[in-house]
């Protein structure tokens, strides 16, 4: 059996105020966990938690990562931003045109996200987060359908995107042309192996892929650092 993706987390500089900010946002519940930290645990069908983990770094550049979240109508868009904005998120400009349908906003950390209108036909069977969207090649999307053993549902002109077989969220990558590295990224992927699984295992066969081990600065640490084909860092736990 592959490894699952347990959580997305982010790197937060306030992370209890960054996780009430996501809660508003998404209506998920904030759970204290001795491994996790702060953690939000999803309401829906998306499958996966969020962590928002301590650092003294603060942003630098654009993400490789952020939310595309979806719209029933446009009156439901202007209430997600809306919504967004009074629990301390913004507007911000990274070129989008004036014809385009999403809004683009930032939480209080300057994590960028979209919030998508409600016509987009790509994401419209997906829940509320309709897709984390990476910065990343096509490489990198085959080496996570893989990792994950979520089949690809999209791959043209070099973009790609893949999607659980139980639903949830779509992870989708741009293609090229890629953004210059800013250094290590804002947020992460962890993976966990099956409750009866192997961490090194999962290490090996993550390598065999074209993962790579690498460290940040962990020291001693029960996780295994690791980074996928574009250099992009992500975790692997210990079975639960």
């Amino acid at each position: 059996m592959t490894c699952h993706l347990h959580a997305l987390c982010f790197d937060a500089n306030d992370p209890l105020r960054l996780s009430r900010f996501w809660a508003g946002v998404l209506g998920w519940e904030t759970a204290g966990d001795p491994e996790d930290g702060i953690a939000l645990l999803p309401g829906d069908d998306t499958g996966f938690r969020i962590r928002f983990l301590p650092t003294r770094e603060r942003k630098a550049g654009q993400n490789q990562i952020h939310f595309d979240l979806t719209s029933t109508s446009l009156d439901d868009q202007q209430q997600t931003v809306a919504r967004a904005l009074g629990l301390g998120g913004r507007h911000i400009d990274i070129g989008q045109l004036p014809e385009e349908d999403h809004v683009v906003l930032a939480d209080p950390e300057g994590n960028e996200f979209c919030v998508i209108g409600p016509d987009n036909e790509f994401l419209a069977d997906c829940g509320f987060i309709g897709a984390l969207s990476c910065d990343g090649s096509q490489e990198v999307g085959y080496f996570w359908s893989k990792a994950l053993g979520w089949p690809l549902v999209w791959d043209q002109d070099q973009e790609t995107a893949i999607r659980s077989p139980h639903g949830g969220p779509k992870i989708t990558w741009g293609g090229p042309p890629l953004t210059p590295r800013t250094g290590k990224n804002r947020l992460h992927f962890d993976l966990a192996p099956p409750a009866d699984g192997d961490q090194q295992a999962e290490v090996e066969r993550l390598v065999s892929l074209g993962a790579t081990r690498v460290d940040i600065g962990q020291g001693e640490v029960s996780w295994v650092v690791m980074a996928d084909p574009d250099g992009n860092e992500f975790c692997v736990l210990t079975p639960r």
